[in-house]
């Protein structure tokens, strides 16, 4: 098939060819020449030397894949029994015989004079889109006893406390205090006093009072 590059190159360096009737060379051409050219051009075909004219233009629009009527984007080509021209895919229309040889420009496919109308559908120069991938379906909850994949943390015990923030990291406001095993002091250890001026906790409900210092 065709690309539109190639048209519009061959339509550019024919652009100007004087209007020979019968011709089917760059010395000179005529309407029905042009359209050939083009025609055979878009179809894979040698561009010169498979001519047709207006009596046989139907018949091999047809053997080039062409279809009947006129379509938006297409090759599309305009005839009736005495003249026809052809317009791109682009809407570059294109002509020999309207006042001269070959020239860009004009009515193209589209004139009024013209009773019939076929078209080459222009092939897509890109494949379509692929759809959007579409997230995989969660799977169903794994079951109980059934291990963690690789890399992934078991979920804590029920009731099991939060591990200790990072060292010199403080704890969010109103979370509890968690003493490391290594900073609580042994069984039967003194407790060391409180820092200056630090308040004294009340002693827990039943504990002896302790005496009060002599004073000085």
């Amino acid at each position: 098939m065709f690309a539109l590059a190639t048209l519009l190159t061959l339509v550019n360096q024919v652009s100007g060819t004087p209007y020979v009737v019968g011709g089917d060379s760059t010395s000179g051409t005529d309407c029905s020449g042009l359209v050939s050219w083009v025609t055979n051009a878009a179809t894979g075909r040698p561009v010169y030397g498979d001519r047709f004219h207006t009596g046989n233009i139907e018949r091999e629009l047809l053997e080039r894949g062409f279809q009947h009527g006129s379509e938006p984007g297409a090759l599309v080509v305009g005839w009736n029994s005495g003249h026809t021209a052809v317009t791109l895919p682009d809407g570059t229309p294109v002509s020999s015989g309207e006042g001269g040889g070959v020239k860009i420009g004009g009515g193209g496919a589209y004139q009024d004079q013209f009773t019939n109308h076929m078209f080459l559908p222009m092939p897509a120069n890109e494949p379509p889109a692929p759809a959007p991938a579409l997230a995989p379906p969660m799977g169903p909850p794994p079951p109980p006893g059934a291990l963690p994949p690789p890399g992934a943390l078991p979920p804590p015990p029920p009731g099991a406390l939060p591990p200790p923030p990072p060292p010199g990291a403080l704890p969010p406001p109103g979370a509890p205090v968690v003493m490391m095993a290594q900073d609580a002091p042994p069984p039967g250890a003194p407790v060391p006093p409180p820092p200056p001026g630090a308040p004294v906790p009340p002693p827990p409900p039943g504990a002896p009072v302790p005496p009060p210092p002599p004073a000085g």
